[in-house]
């Protein structure tokens, strides 16, 4: 028989992600003697940690609240908890490396890895407190419910909006180059120019997007219900100084 607190402490255990093994090792408790506390239909009451406050790094939450609207989502997990997931295309190593320094920076546990698939790999932590922190998280896809910020997300935002910026176009966005022809003095002469694009689905979304490309200084257009572009020169040179194209 174990008394209560050797249950509570195997059971906080789990809680944290840890699997039976490693606990049953720690613990020297059986798998079997775990397994048969998680299944109960009562099972002991489990103090949950605290609650976090507004995240102490801004600058990277800023970033990652970015990469979270446009590829983020946040699922539960079977025991307790939730995963916070980001996907991150093979394409852009250096984007898969600053999303994971970023999601460490704002984890409860500081820790996160890395889930290999076909041509993208997500980058995930396991916290109870995911839904605190991206309040944003409800049943469906994003584009079919509303979206807004907690005052204390946006002022986060007003604070680092080219990180938050930077997130957006890292998730959903794209710097391209486009190229056209003139005839320049009997010759015909190409030109190549670059601009931004950023694409989502949910107006909520978008409309955070433009929001914050107003408050630098961008400007931008919609080409449709979906897509914002950046064009002109001089908001072109500012995107290039604050986001540049992914790596």
């Amino acid at each position: 028989m174990y008394d209560v607190g050797t249950r509570k402490r195997a059971l906080a255990l789990m809680d944290q992600g840890r699997s039976l093994n490693s606990v049953s090792r720690e613990t020297g408790i059986s798998r079997a003697a775990i397994r048969s506390w998680r299944s109960r239909l009562e099972p002991l009451p489990r103090t949950a940690p605290p609650a976090p406050g507004p995240p102490a790094d801004q600058r990277a939450y800023a970033y990652l609240l970015g990469l979270y609207l446009g590829d983020g989502c946040i699922s539960a997990h079977p025991r307790s908890g939730h995963y916070l997931r980001i996907a991150c295309a093979d394409s852009w190593p250096g984007l898969i490396d600053a999303c994971e320094v970023a999601m460490r920076a704002i984890s409860p546990t500081g820790r996160s890895h890395r889930v290999q698939a076909q041509g993208y790999v997500s980058v995930v932590s396991y916290s109870q407190h995911w839904p605190l922190l991206f309040p944003q998280h409800g049943p469906g896809k994003k584009h079919e419910r509303h979206i807004a910020l907690d005052l204390w997300q946006q002022a986060i935002v007003d604070m680092y909006p080219w990180e938050f910026i930077r997130g957006l176009i890292h998730s959903d966005g794209c710097r391209i180059t486009n190229w056209t022809t003139r005839i320049v003095s009997g010759e015909r002469k190409r030109y190549e120019y670059p601009r931004y694009f950023f694409t989502n689905r949910s107006a909520d979304i978008i409309r955070l997007f433009t929001d914050a490309l107003d408050q630098v200084g961008v400007d931008w257009k919609q080409t449709n219900s979906c897509n914002i572009s950046v064009a002109r020169k001089a908001s072109v040179a500012l995107m290039d100084a604050h986001v540049g194209p992914k790596y």
